[in-house]
């Protein structure tokens, strides 16, 4: 696809780590396409898109949370960055709003920047067919483009009379890969190549990292008691510190002499890992592309789960057995997730044949997401788009 030289102007809105990297890889590949084309944008960013260049009408770093809890607890926060967003987009009047993922804030900026005569452009569709359905009639009425990520999600919509969808396929497929191998990653972190190893990697939220990694560290403890030449790896997401993770480590008082904290190489630990214990997320998707087997599990406050799981629709929480169409990977979920349910788990992924057998199994989930290139071909969308709406 060739542009004219020209100029646009698009309010790019994303609030999590995950959408803030999609939303990057985006703003990037829309330069490649039309590189004689000017585009502004501004927005809602995260450190991947200020790196990228846009503009900052709001920092949704801090805005980064799940949970009826605790999105009550910093409601004013939210509040004041809605009322920024808003107004900065009837003051600038971009040709478009792409918003991307994180549809509890975003669903309610396309209502009121629609019905303001403003083009809304959704990347990364909401996950509508696995939890809170009804939403579909909003989304046909505030949204001109969905471009949906997920292979089943165009013929789910379309039955439900949303016609304006394209599957651009996912952003991590093709991208998703280690720096190095194993044995540097090994060499790197002072573990044996030679010994199994297992991903720890508890969520990139604060709440996440309190409800989700003492179970895993106590899932440690039972496969150190059963198998004690395994290694322990726990990633630390980008957004979280540290000092945070070994604070909770520590409070754990669980003796994991080959547990070692890792930073910023979440994919070269799962690459290196025989088994991985991950919180459901996008996390999964790598490790699936990555062929990593894994359990996915996931915690959540009380209040939270009684209140939103009740909404859940779909027959499957991790994106892998919603892309696969069917459980390939165990899931424990709130009261299952334990640590001798968990440890195992890990350990029958341990076993070579059951190990191999979900190998297979992954592959196949990761050919479903595509062959890469979902930001370049979500780009050329969105331009062509722009240029019918001039």
């Amino acid at each position: 696809m060739t542009h004219d030289t020209s100029h646009f102007r698009l309010m790019i809105v994303a609030g999590e780590p995950s959408g803030d990297a999609h939303a990057a890889s985006l703003v990037h590949a829309l330069h490649e396409v039309a590189p004689t084309t000017q585009i502004e944008f501004f927005g809602a960013t995260g450190p991947a898109m200020r790196s990228a260049g846009v503009e900052t009408i709001v920092n949704s770093d801090e805005l980064a949370i799940m949970g009826i809890v605790e999105v009550g607890r910093v409601f004013p926060k939210f509040l004041r960055a809605f009322k920024r967003l808003k107004n900065a987009a009837i003051e600038k009047k971009p040709d478009a709003v792409v918003l991307v993922d994180w549809p509890e804030f975003n669903l309610r900026l396309a209502r009121a920047l629609h019905r303001r005569g403003l083009r809304v452009i959704y990347y990364i569709s909401p996950q509508v067919w696995a939890w809170r359905s009804y939403r579909v009639a909003q989304i046909r009425r505030d949204v001109d483009l969905l471009l949906s990520i997920m292979p089943f999600e165009v013929d789910w919509f379309a039955e439900r009379g949303m016609q304006q969808i394209e599957y651009v396929g996912h952003p991590l497929a093709g991208e998703v890969r280690a720096r190095y191998s194993r044995t540097e990653f090994c060499t790197a972190n002072d573990l044996d190549p030679a010994r199994p190893i297992i991903a720890l990697l508890p969520g990139s939220r604060h709440k996440e990292l309190l409800r989700i990694l003492p179970p895993m560290l106590d899932a440690s403890a039972v496969i150190a008691t059963a198998q004690p030449e395994v290694q322990f790896v726990m990633v630390v997401a980008p957004s979280r510190s540290l000092a945070e993770a070994k604070q909770i480590v520590a409070a754990a008082h669980k003796e994991l002499p080959t547990l070692r904290v890792i930073h910023h190489e979440t994919r070269e630990a799962l690459a290196a890992a025989d088994a991985a214990a991950i919180a459901s997320g996008t996390a999964t998707l790598e490790a699936a592309i990555l062929g990593t087997p894994m359990v996915i599990v996931y915690k959540e406050s009380p209040v939270n789960w009684h209140t939103l799981g009740r909404l859940i629709t779909a027959d499957h929480f991790g994106l892998v057995n919603l892309v696969a169409g069917k459980r390939v990977v165990t899931e424990l979920m709130q009261n299952d997730l334990n640590g001798e349910k968990l440890g195992a788990e890990l350990l029958a992924l341990l076993k070579p044949e059951q190990n191999q057998a979900m190998k297979i199994k992954l592959h196949e989930v990761a050919a479903r997401l595509g062959d890469g290139g979902a930001s370049r071909r979500a780009a050329e969308v969105v331009l062509k788009r722009l240029d019918e709406w001039q």
